[in-house]
């Protein structure tokens, strides 16, 4: 009679077409489905049709769909953070990580809205806080202020990035009638009724863009400003 294969062997035998299952390849094919199909797609039925396996083989690398979500919402900030060094300026420093968290959400933006909220106990969220509190503890602030200022700054950065996202997972139609409200629906505003808007109208034609940069910025001013040594001018 065969010996049975240790439990580790067995788990990585190939699937029906002939994968080899793995934490990343099964966080690599549910982000992949979300982009494609939206946040419904996050389901071990579609994933197993995806991977060619039994659904039930995907808890042996996760617990449940939320334990893979977060492993998903890891996995954006990894791509997010890779090959990041911080330099001499924590204020640069800041604003690049600023940068790449709203380029990683943009990159998988059906995905973005469902990570930008969770804490992922994991190894590249670990990396970004230890990074992120490091500047400001860099720059001479307390522990106490240091943690509650970078949540501060990492929650207007991952909200301001999620809202960026979202708009861009917008089916096209809805996207490009919002976008040109500010150009149609806010140049025919009555003057009467909308003097503050009639007075900058050409202006709001700028609302259609982004205001992610400039809300980063006024942040970080704020920062630098209550940093200690800080010379008010």
């Amino acid at each position: 009679m065969p010996t049975r294969a240790p439990q580790q062997r067995r788990r990585r035998r190939p699937t029906a077409s002939g994968v080899l299952l793995s934490k990343e390849l099964i966080t690599e094919t549910a982000l992949r489905l979300i982009g494609e199909h939206g946040p419904e797609a996050l389901s071990v039925r579609r994933l197993g049709a995806a991977l060619g396996c039994d659904p039930s083989a995907l808890y042996r690398y996760f617990r449940n769909t939320d334990d893979l979500l977060l492993a998903i919402a890891d996995r954006i900030i990894g791509d997010a953070m890779a090959g990041f060094v911080p330099g001499p300026d924590w204020v640069a420093s800041l604003r690049e990580m600023a940068m790449r968290v709203r380029a990683g959400y943009l990159a998988h933006p059906r995905a973005a809205a469902m990570a930008s909220y969770r804490v992922t106990r994991r190894e590249n969220e670990f990396r970004a806080v230890e990074t992120g509190v490091g500047l400001l503890l860099s720059a001479g602030f307390a522990p106490a202020r240091a943690v509650r200022l970078y949540l501060a700054f990492i929650d207007t950065v991952l909200s301001h990035a999620a809202l960026d996202a979202a708009c861009q997972a917008l089916p096209r139609e809805q996207r490009e009638a919002d976008e040109q409200a500010w150009t149609e629906a806010y140049q025919a505003l009555d003057p009467a009724a909308y003097p503050a808007l009639t007075s900058v109208r050409e202006e709001l034609r700028s609302m259609a863009d982004s205001s992610f940069e400039e809300a980063v910025d006024l942040l970080l001013v704020a920062l630098a400003a209550r940093a200690p040594g800080h010379a008010e001018t």
